[in-house]
């Protein structure tokens, strides 16, 4: 069984930088991708950023030029750096990691999932 620990949220203020970690912990055999979705109340669910064992990422045009996506892959860990952190940016914000019959891309899925970390920015 594979467990996703978050941390790095926060309570920040707006064009402030907050730093995510996810690390996983157990056999996270044939891995494919790690990335991040948040969710804010009142809103759908969003794929922030994913990154594959290739190297290659994605972002969310919402965080395009603001978030980098960055793995140890040897430890499997997986970071966010966000840069310019807006209001919007308010969110609970998840880990989530698949092997390769999963998808980072698509909720239903994703196999693992973490318990999500608060990111918090005030105006």
């Amino acid at each position: 069984q594979v467990q996703l620990a978050e941390s790095g949220g926060g309570s920040v203020q707006a064009r402030r930088s907050l730093r995510l970690s996810c690390s996983a912990a157990g056999s996270l055999y044939n891995k494919y991708c790690m990335g991040w979705f948040r969710h804010a109340p009142g809103k759908e669910r969003e794929g922030v950023a994913r990154i594959y064992t290739d190297g290659s990422r994605h972002y969310a045009v919402s965080m395009k030029g603001r978030a980098t996506i960055s793995q140890d892959n040897a430890n499997n860990i997986v970071y966010l750096q966000m840069n310019s952190l807006k209001p919007d940016d308010t969110a609970m914000y998840y880990c989530a990691a698949s092997e390769l019959s999963g998808s980072c891309q698509v909720p239903g899925r994703i196999n693992y999932w973490g318990q999500g970390t608060q990111v918090t920015v005030s105006s």
